[in-house]
């Protein structure tokens, strides 16, 4: 049986960002920790070793698959920052609009550094994630 290799852990956040090598990053990482949780209301959890999250909910999919995942989040990795949301297409590209230097992937937006974007931006692109996904999964508890 299929079993999701990011699940949330006891691991400490704090240690995790100390850990960070580059001291901007580090400093990055303290920033967005205070923007998700003033944004979300809720405490930071790590997800697998290195994923910051904030809520959870549980996902099941028409194939069966299942599982649990954190409503939004980032992770300071060594090249880029990752931050995930779960938008529809059309939302995520108009945020993306204003957002500041990033790139996309299909279910990440990456930056370099916290300056090169919209903080206002990015607690919309918090807020609206939390939104979507409370809506997508009705009938799953949302943490």
């Amino acid at each position: 049986m299929y079993q999701p290799k990011t699940k949330e852990t006891d691991s400490s956040v704090i240690e995790f960002i100390e850990n960070v090598d580059n001291p901007k990053k580090r400093e990055d990482a303290y920033e967005l920790l205070n923007v998700f949780m003033e944004t979300t209301g809720f405490e930071a959890k790590m997800w697998g070793p290195s994923i910051i999250g904030f809520g959870s909910y549980h996902y099941k999919y028409e194939s069966g698959h299942e599982g649990d995942a954190p409503l939004v989040g980032f992770s300071p990795r060594k090249a880029k920052i990752s931050l995930y949301f779960s938008l529809e297409e059309n939302q995520r590209e108009e945020l993306l609009r204003s957002f500041g230097k990033h790139t996309a992937g299909k279910g990440c937006v990456y930056i370099n550094k916290v300056a090169d974007i919209e903080l206002d931006v990015l607690k919309e692109f918090i807020n609206q994630s939390v939104k979507f996904l409370r809506e997508t999964y009705p009938n799953e508890e949302v943490k």
